[in-house]
């Protein structure tokens, strides 16, 4: 089938065409209802439908026998690092941080920033997130505290995870001290940061609210995929 027509069908017959798509995804619980029409004009996907797309990314992948094919691959020309995770592999990582999370008190729907270079970790944070049904923003690593600030007004996080640096050729750009003037700066306090420390820059952590990010997850319980509505 070619692109011009089955994108001919997804406006001919919008419904239709997604049903069809759907037949492909591993739903927790599959639709019933493809397209509901609200009456203030709006549209709803899927409304009855349950998924987890964490489940989706590692899960459903190991259960099809891809648990050995490697699923992140990160080669970094900055620091002349690379990693490679199998989907089992990422699949312990982010199910462990995700017991983390709601550790430290994340529950489903609730907000958590990811302030943080490109590092596997970034991805594991999101995978994590949507693990439990928490609710990510990223803001590019970096940004300075009074941007920073503002997103942490919008997003209102429970959590925000960062680095200890991110690298730019041979400069190395300290998170920390941007977080912690963000946070000064902010009207909403996450009760908790977490840290991932990298070994050109090691953060400072304050008391009470940082934490560790790789010696905090070492104990931490690994956590199923929560079921979710398929709008959320």
């Amino acid at each position: 089938m070619s692109y011009q027509h089955s994108y001919a069908q997804s406006i001919t017959d919008p419904a239709a065409f997604w049903a069809e798509q759907a037949r492909s995804v591993a739903w927790y619980r599959a639709p019933t209802v493809v397209l509901e029409n609200n009456a203030d004009g709006t549209h709803r996907w899927f409304p009855d439908a349950r998924l987890n797309s964490c489940y989706l990314a590692l899960d459903h992948q190991i259960e099809q026998g891809r648990g050995d094919q490697l699923a992140l691959i990160y080669d970094s020309p900055v620091t002349g690092t690379q990693q490679t995770l199998s989907y089992l592999q990422l699949r312990e990582e982010v199910a462990r941080l995700a017991g983390l999370l709601r550790q430290l008190g994340v529950q489903k729907g609730d907000g958590v920033i990811i302030y943080m270079p490109m590092v596997p970790q970034a991805a594991m944070a999101m995978l994590a997130c949507a693990r439990i049904g928490a609710v990510h923003s990223v803001v590019f690593g970096g940004f300075a505290a009074n941007e920073l600030a503002l997103r942490i007004d919008d997003a209102r996080p429970v959590l925000l995870l960062t680095a200890s640096c991110g690298l730019e050729f041979e400069r190395v750009i300290e998170y920390k001290p941007l977080v912690d003037r963000a946070l000064e700066l902010a009207q909403h306090r996450p009760r908790n940061v977490l840290v991932w420390q990298r070994p050109h820059a090691q953060a400072p952590l304050q008391a009470g609210r940082d934490l560790d990010w790789a010696q905090a997850v070492v104990d931490a319980q690994s956590v199923a995929p929560v079921e979710l509505d398929a709008a959320d």
